[in-house]
This record gives C-alpha cells, sequence and structure tokens, in this order.
C-alpha cells in the first residue's frame, strides 16, 4: 500500500513538473542570445544554479541592453524590474562597452535548442533568456543618428552566381559542385562539426532560395566590416549597430518540416552564424555583442520586433534653417548700421562744409575769437 502511494506522489510530482514546463515554453515567444567575447567579457556569464525567471526578458528590456552595450544610457521608461534584470545580464562597468552590437532576429525559431545541439556552436557559452510576450515590438533608444553609424543586414542582391557560392562554400570549410549544364543548381557542403556535414541541392527553389539568403547574410556582414574600416580611421567614432533578420528558415521548415532537410538547415545557419561572429571578432578586436533573437511567432507583416527610435533633437533641416534665419538677420543688423554709419558721416561733412564757408564769409570784426578786446565803433 505504501509502495502505491509513494508511486502515484511520484506520478504527480512529474505530471505538475512537465505541467509546468509546458506552461512556461507557452509563456514564452521566443529566446534570446547574448554572444560575448571570452577574453573581454562584456556579458556575464550565467550561474548554473539560476532560476528559470531569471532567465526571462521582454523586449523593452532586450531593447535597452543593447542601448547600454551601444554605450548609451537605458531609456527613462525601464521599470525596477527591468533594471535588476540588465544587472544579472550586463557587466556592471559603464565605462567598459563595447559600443558595437550585432543583432539579427531569426523568424519562425523559438529556441534553437529545441531542434539540433548547441555543443559545437558560440550559443553554448552564451547567456540565454526567455522572451516573455509583453508587445508585439519595442523601441531601441538612441540619443542622435550622428553619434550611431546602423548597417542593415537585410539588402538582397539581385542577381547571384556559382563563383559566390564557391566562395561562400570555401569561407565555411565546405564546396561547391556547380551543375555544367544550369548555374545555381549544383550541391552544396558544409561541414557542421563532429564530422557531420550539410548537403543543399540548389536544384530545389526551397534550399537554393536558403542558400542565397545565408550567403546575402555573409556579404552584408563584409559590407558593414568595410564601413567599420571606415570609421576606425576618423577622429570621432560613433557607436556601430548592425541589424537584420533572417526568414529564409522558417520557409525551409515550412517546406521540410523541423526534421530532416529543416534540421540540418539550422544547423548550417548556426555555423554560419559562428563564422560570421568569429570574423566580427577579429574584426572588431573582440569589442563586440552578438544578440541574435529567436522569434517563434513573428509578425505577418514581416516587421522587425526591435525597431530604432533617436531622440527627438533638432533635424539637420531645422538647424540649417535656424542658421539661415539667423544669417539674415545678421545682415538686416549689418545693413541698418551701415546705414546710420553713412547718413552720419554724410551729416557731419555737410555741417563742417556749412561751418567752412560761413567761416570764410564772416566780417574779421565780428570774430569775437580774434577781436574780443577790441571795441567796435
Amino acid at each position: 500500500m505504501d509502495f502505491r502511494v509513494r508511486r502515484i506522489f511520484h506520478l504527480v510530482v512529474i505530471s505538475s513538473l512537465i505541467c509546468a514546463q509546458i506552461r512556461a515554453d507557452a509563456e514564452t515567444s521566443g529566446s534570446v542570445f547574448f554572444i560575448d567575447n571570452p577574453k573581454h567579457q562584456y556579458v556575464r556569464t550565467p550561474s548554473q544554479n539560476d532560476v528559470a525567471q531569471s532567465h526571462s526578458m521582454l523586449l523593452s528590456e532586450v531593447g535597452a541592453a543593447v542601448s547600454i552595450l551601444l554605450g548609451f544610457a537605458p531609456p527613462a521608461t525601464l521599470s525596477a524590474t527591468g533594471s535588476s534584470k540588465l544587472n544579472k545580464v550586463l557587466m556592471p562597468n559603464p565605462f567598459d562597452r563595447p559600443r558595437a552590437v550585432f543583432m539579427l532576429e531569426v523568424r519562425g525559431v523559438a529556441d534553437p535548442k529545441l531542434m539540433v545541439d548547441l555543443d559545437n556552436t558560440r550559443l553554448i557559452d552564451a547567456y540565454r533568456s526567455n522572451i516573455i510576450p509583453g508587445s508585439n515590438k519595442a523601441d531601441i533608444q538612441l540619443p542622435d543618428e550622428d553619434e550611431v553609424s546602423v548597417v542593415y543586414l537585410d539588402e538582397q542582391s539581385a542577381e547571384h552566381n556559382d563563383k559566390e557560392i564557391r566562395n561562400f562554400a570555401s569561407w565555411l570549410g565546405g564546396s561547391y559542385v556547380a551543375d555544367t549544364l544550369e548555374p545555381l543548381k549544383g550541391e552544396l557542403m558544409i561541414p557542421v562539426g563532429n564530422g557531420d556535414h550539410v548537403n543543399l541541392h540548389m536544384s530545389k527553389k526551397a534550399e537554393r532560395e536558403f542558400a542565397l539568403s545565408l550567403l546575402a547574410l555573409s556579404q552584408n556582414i563584409k559590407r558593414a566590416m568595410d564601413v567599420h574600416e571606415n570609421l576606425a580611421q576618423s577622429m570621432q567614432r560613433p557607436a556601430e549597430l548592425m541589424m537584420g533578420s533572417f526568414d529564409a528558415i522558417k520557409a525551409l521548415q515550412e517546406q521540410y518540416g523541423h526534421e530532416g532537410v529543416g534540421r540540418q538547415g539550422m544547423k548550417l545557419l548556426l555555423a554560419t552564424l559562428c563564422r560570421i561572429f568569429d570574423s566580427l571578432q577579429t574584426a572588431y578586436e573582440g569589442q563586440i555583442v552578438g544578440v541574435l533573437f529567436f522569434n517563434g511567432t513573428p509578425s505577418p507583416e514581416s516587421e522587425t520586433v526591435l525597431n530604432l527610435m533617436f531622440n527627438s533633437r533638432p533635424s539637420s533641416r531645422m538647424l540649417a534653417e535656424a542658421a539661415g534665419s539667423r544669417a539674415i538677420i545678421a545682415a538686416e543688423v549689418f545693413l541698418v548700421r551701415r546705414t546710420l554709419a553713412w547718413l552720419t558721416g554724410i551729416i557731419l561733412l555737410i555741417a563742417t562744409l556749412l561751418g567752412i564757408y560761413f567761416l570764410f564769409n564772416m566780417p574779421l570784426t565780428r570774430d569775437t575769437l580774434l577781436y574780443s578786446n577790441v571795441k567796435l565803433d
């Protein structure tokens, strides 16, 4: 009898834990990973004893974390609870910020660890937090457009060729076997760790579009690094933000499901993101933090959930108009002053000429200055 009671009790406890886990997963709409440099950390190392609630954040808190990493103050609307969460995520030194952030929203995936093994990726050591659904969008508040260099990673090239695919495969340590009859119809083979390889057949539309989206992302990253090299030579270096979204994995999984090709595509995406961040770490000398947001419930409008919001300051046009108005007022004042000076000079000149004229035509005996002691008849 006691054995049956204990067994029923254990089943009840296990069922409660499973229900709690399911409820917690239902209350989250995604996850965010803060990827840091192990040699120079800007993000805290998560403790193994942390409870699940301490790893939950709102979208607004993620946006505030990005603002702080860029070297700016968090928004005034940040709550005390949100500030406490950020203290658990970010290092406390306000004078040591990377001032460079690589932020990417991966749509259609709530948590990559539910699909693939993260042991061979940088995500295994990243600080992970669940996203609590509180609003569909949040703002990243920044002070001024001149203080932040923003590079968007959503730009898509109109045309690609087999050479670009081959270079992309070589960059990832893989290879590409082109089709001799038709371009962009070959086979792409990329290693993803532990001797495993991902094969994508470019002749299939979904796999080709997925591979080309990864290629476009890598090209945009290289463009961002070129911008960084130019900014590094300037006297006043602004903060740098690279942001974009990636939804090709969603289309791939809708075509093939979460297993098979869909699972292989997730592995290739994580391998590409790790390779991208390694390149960024080298280019930025470790002074950069990656923020990967996996959005399991993207909006149907395909809009980013984290938007840039610059504080209201006079725009360049308003400043130009104000400068033009001041110039007009200064010109008017100068004209009035010059006119008064000319009029005064002309009046003094006329008065001087009249005085000289009357002085020369005055009788000498009437000059009281010369003949003040002379008695006149």
